[in-house]
């Protein structure tokens, strides 16, 4: 009845990359949705109807959504019967 139970990390150095890759696609892609806009209220600018507005940047968000979630729920490799194993 005396077991020890190891400390196990949620997650591990692969895993911390994937969040961070997955949080800079998506900072990326809400980058490329900026602008737009017409600096005179009067005149309007189709710059806002881009293939980088419309699509680029929402695929973009998107991915680094999946990413992020991917990098939740993917198993974690330092389990307790790894340590016990050592």
């Amino acid at each position: 009845m005396d077991k020890k139970q190891g400390s196990v990390l949620l997650f591990d150095k692969h895993k911390y990359g994937l969040l961070i890759a997955g949080l800079v696609v998506t900072a990326l892609g809400f980058v490329l949705m900026i602008g737009g806009g017409s600096e005179d209220p009067a005149h309007f600018s189709e710059e806002i109807f881009s293939f980088r507005r419309l699509t680029l940047a929402p695929i973009l968000v998107l991915a680094g959504y999946v990413i992020q979630i991917y990098a939740i729920m993917k198993k974690t490799s330092n389990t307790a019967e790894k340590k016990k194993g050592k």
